[in-house]
């Protein structure tokens, strides 16, 4: 089963919870608030991601945390895990919401990357997944997996934010069985949905763009 949803991800999960619909594990890369970073000043300097300092790289961008945390934990099953990335910015925020959403932290998982986004203090290589949990801890699949994981960040991207189908099939791997079922809420070119197929497991996706949406969808029936 895969059922992809063109709309509002908070209408669309407030559908869902009035339906009774329950899912297993929940894994998404929600737009958070990330900017450009301008103009190189002095020549030879890296440039940040965009040449333009318009302050944001996403349409949609107004995405606000505190209204789907809650929905998400109203939607996942008691003892299953959530995955939710983000970067250092953030991560204080997303755990203060988290926990007064109910969720509890099992740990931040860590995605080197072979390249790195330019900054001025230390270049960033890394990316971060807050591991919560709702209830009871339930180890995962593979209690063997380590808390850092490098996979190559592929050029040719549908997305600027797309992450590995190999990172999503590991989380999706460790944290369900086959046959069960995954939410991407916010799923932007579908990765985390065509990493539930090859692993065979059902899949709910969410995205409000419609060209990332038609993206996922012809990635998820065609990879």
């Amino acid at each position: 089963m895969i059922d992809l949803y063109r709309g509002d991800c908070l209408e669309v999960m407030d559908e869902l919870i009035e339906k009774g619909v329950v899912v297993d594990s929940i894994i998404t890369d929600p737009p958070y608030k990330v900017i450009s970073g301008g103009r190189p000043k002095y020549k030879g300097q890296p440039s940040g991601i965009l040449s333009k300092n318009d302050g944001k790289i996403f349409k949609h961008n107004d995405l606000k945390e505190e209204d789907w945390f809650p929905k998400i934990f109203k939607l996942l099953k008691n003892e299953g895990h959530c995955y939710i990335m983000t970067n250092t910015i953030n991560i204080e925020r997303y755990l203060r919401l988290a926990r007064e959403s109910g969720f509890l932290l099992h740990n931040i998982l860590v995605w080197e990357k072979n390249n790195c986004t330019p900054n001025r203090w230390y270049m960033k290589n890394c990316e971060y997944t807050l591991f919560l949990r709702k209830g009871k801890a339930k180890k995962i699949n593979n209690v063997g997996s380590k808390t850092v994981h490098k996979f190559k960040n592929e050029k040719n991207k549908c997305h600027p934010s797309e992450k590995p189908i190999e990172l999503m099939e590991l989380y999706i791997e460790n944290s369900t069985n086959e046959g069960e079922l995954v939410l991407d809420f916010t799923m932007g070119s579908g990765t985390t949905g065509v990493a539930a197929k090859n692993t065979n497991r059902k899949f709910i996706g969410i995205e409000l763009d419609e060209k990332y949406f038609n993206i996922a969808k012809e990635r998820i029936e065609n990879e």
